[in-house]
């Protein structure tokens, strides 16, 4: 059975009119939303603005001159992916990536494991907590000048502190940031003892969040401290383990203080670093095409490690 036109056009015209009253709400929503939140735009419209400026500006500039021959003289010319292959052609690429990776290495060895035993060697002592956090962390407060010098004289054959500890006890002291062998863990060293301090502080504040009853309900059923440690306290902290560990392989891969001031990557390239090869190509011969292209590469690698931070992050906070 078929209804009349009249009808027809009485159920479309109530439709449309339902469909636009709908509309209408959804915009009237809208408008009183952001003009409930307006003032909050506005308060983050500065820093909006200067992130956008001095980090997503400098972002897309250097994906742009990663295309070009850029050197701050001439006009920029397009070359396409010819930055790309100076730079995989480069004689100091592998050098550079492969004292890289041996220095995150070092670090994931030393500078990621022993912040976390001091931090469980501190949280189990009855006193003097607040010296050691404080002596800890000491190290992060100077500035990165004072501590090259520090170590530069420590390090110093001649007169140097670790030399003249090591002829106390007859045993003979080395050439540490001349010789090849020994200069980029002489690096990680110093990266090791002015960072510490920081990661130690993240891992003592979440030990304190493990909940006394698991410690309690463990020492009546016996369980002595390294059973205590291994059962209770590092799977309760695992999380933060974790991130850390992602934040260590990020930070540790763009390393460039400790190349840059103290050894300038040598002796014979041996402490060449992906940053300071980059720094070298853009200050030191002027080709800002192949540093941008080499920052690109970077960008992407520690991209990747970002997005798993970010994921175990997202995580963490869901478990929470």
């Amino acid at each position: 059975m078929e209804l009349p036109s009249s009808a027809v056009r009485r159920n479309s015209s109530s439709r449309d009119a339902l469909l636009s009253e709908a509309h209408n709400g959804r915009r009237r929503r809208f408008v009183t939303t952001l003009r409930q939140s307006s003032g909050g735009y506005l308060f983050l419209l500065p820093a909006i603005v200067i992130f956008a400026l001095f980090v997503w500006y400098p972002i897309i500039l250097g994906f742009i001159m990663s295309f070009q021959s850029f050197d701050m003289i001439n006009p920029p010319s397009w070359v396409g992916w010819l930055n790309y292959h100076h730079v995989l052609t480069d004689p100091n690429f592998p050098l550079a990536v492969r004292n890289t990776l041996e220095f995150t290495v070092y670090a994931l060895l030393f500078g990621y494991f022993i912040p976390i035993i001091l931090a469980l060697l501190i949280n189990e002592m009855r006193h003097w907590k607040g010296f050691f956090r404080l002596a800890f962390y000491l190290p992060v407060m100077l500035p990165p000048i004072v501590t090259v010098f520090l170590w530069r004289w420590i390090y110093n054959p001649d007169s140097g502190l670790l030399n003249s500890l090591l002829h106390l006890i007859s045993i003979p002291g080395g050439l540490w940031l001349e010789n090849p062998v020994t200069a980029l863990p002489s690096l990680m060293v110093i990266a090791t003892w002015s960072s510490a301090g920081a990661t130690i502080l993240i891992y003592l504040a979440s030990l304190q969040g493990v909940p006394a009853s698991y410690y309690e309900a463990a020492e009546i059923d016996g369980a002595d401290l390294w059973h205590r440690l291994w059962h209770i306290t590092l799977p309760t902290i695992r999380p933060v383990l974790l991130l850390m560990l992602i934040l260590q392989i990020i930070g540790t891969m763009q390393v460039f203080i400790e190349p840059f001031t103290v050894t300038s990557g040598g002796p014979q390239n041996s402490t060449l670093s992906v940053m300071l090869l980059i720094y070298n190509d853009a200050f030191q011969t002027g080709d800002f095409g192949s540093a941008s292209a080499l920052g690109v590469m970077l960008f992407l690698v520690l991209a990747v490690f970002a997005l798993i931070y970010m994921r175990l992050t997202r995580g963490l906070m869901e478990g929470a």
